[in-house]
């Protein structure tokens, strides 16, 4: 475990406490969904001033209400969950890593950032927990795919422990490499690119030219090659890790069942279903029933 923190010296505490973003990639596509729901909004908004204008209601007071209380709770709640990544890496430093895990894990409940997933990872590898610090490290994936610190923690924990990566098939592959959000605005903004081009030339009472129909077709080509993704993404919040060691898995969810096979810390398999504290799991080797808190979905 000494090896892994001395192979990311400097990097095993990531300060960046949120997912990098690229703001001209989310300023164009959110322009499409724009322009798109104008109407609906101004319309949202025309009856809300009508509203607040009633001498005989409250409804204005209760939304001054609701939006001030919005306003002080957000700083309220970044402030705690920088206190608590602050308390985790002081606690990692000093060699508490079951106190960093902690404060790491509230962190990351609160507002869920693939840095301080990594650093939950860390702070389980380093305390002994193998399965846990894996499922940590690929749920910082799961938001970030570009995070190669957390891939080669990964990479390097699953050769220590003689683990394997759960195997994908071709449209999970594809639903990795981008984040599960950004899939969703490709897709929603390629539609309506699609429509828009279809739809606008005729509202607009002018006449569809030939670069109408070319950015249809590409608005309708990039969906339907979005589409698989999303599927992919779908099959894949069924993969989990096993997070005890010489977990055992049984023939039928009962204590007194037969145990057919017993799994490692780290051990990747597919959730099939459940039933009271057991859950029906299949991994490459064996199908059968383990205790549900033996067991954690990457995508709970």
């Amino acid at each position: 475990m000494n090896e892994l923190a001395r192979r990311h010296t400097g990097r095993e505490i990531e300060e960046i406490r949120v997912d990098p973003w690229h703001p001209w990639f989310v300023f164009f596509l959110g322009c499409g969904f724009a322009a798109l729901s104008f109407l609906r909004l101004f319309a949202l908004c025309r009856n809300l001033c009508r509203n607040l204008c009633r001498p005989d209601s409250r409804f204005g007071f209760q939304v001054f209400l609701l939006w001030f209380g919005i306003a002080l709770a957000a700083p309220c709640a970044a402030a705690s969950v920088d206190a608590l990544f602050r308390e985790g890496t002081s606690a990692y430093r000093a060699g508490d890593y079951s106190g960093a895990a902690r404060a790491f894990s509230q962190a990351a409940g609160r507002r869920p950032a693939s840095g301080t997933l990594q650093n939950l990872g860390n702070a389980q590898w380093q305390g002994g927990q193998t399965g846990r610090a894996i499922v940590a490290w690929e749920q910082a994936l799961w938001l970030n795919p570009f995070n190669r610190a957390a891939r080669d923690n990964l990479r390097f924990a699953r050769k220590a422990a003689q683990l394997e990566a759960p195997e994908l098939s071709w449209d999970e592959v594809v639903s990795t490499w981008l984040p599960i959000d950004w899939w969703a605005w490709i897709t929603g903004a390629s539609l309506w690119l699609a429509v828009g081009m279809v739809v606008l030339p005729g509202i607009l009472r002018c006449r569809k030219a030939a670069w109408h129909q070319a950015v249809a077709a590409l608005g309708i080509t990039v969906f339907l090659l979005s589409v698989p993704a999303h599927f992919g993404v779908h099959t894949r919040t069924r993969i989990g890790f096993v997070v005890q060691q010489d977990a055992p898995v049984r023939l039928t969810p009962t204590q007194e069942a037969q145990v057919v096979a017993r799994l490692s810390a780290g051990d990747a398999a597919r959730w099939v279903r459940a039933r009271g504290p057991y859950a029906l799991i299949r991994t490459s080797r064996t199908l059968g029933w383990i205790e549900r808190a033996q067991f954690s979905l990457v995508c709970p």
